[in-house]
């Protein structure tokens, strides 16, 4: 996911698609883990997503001060 995507989104959306990647994130270290996971570019890609979300939320929340 892009940041202008991210920034696109309501904060509300932001923290709910934070909760799904945080999920799938764990999911993701427990296959990697167990030596079932095949994409293994895909943990890298979700840690960055969860970054830039989490970014974007915490200019927001210094924004609203």
């Amino acid at each position: 996911m892009k940041i202008d995507e991210v920034r696109g989104k309501s904060s509300d959306e932001l923290r709910e698609q934070l909760g799904e990647l945080r999920k799938e994130a764990f999911n993701l270290r427990f296959q990697r883990a167990n030596g079932q996971l095949k994409n293994t570019a895909r943990v890298r890609e979700v840690r960055r997503t969860i970054a830039r979300v989490e970014t974007v939320l915490g200019q927001r929340a210094g924004q609203a001060q």
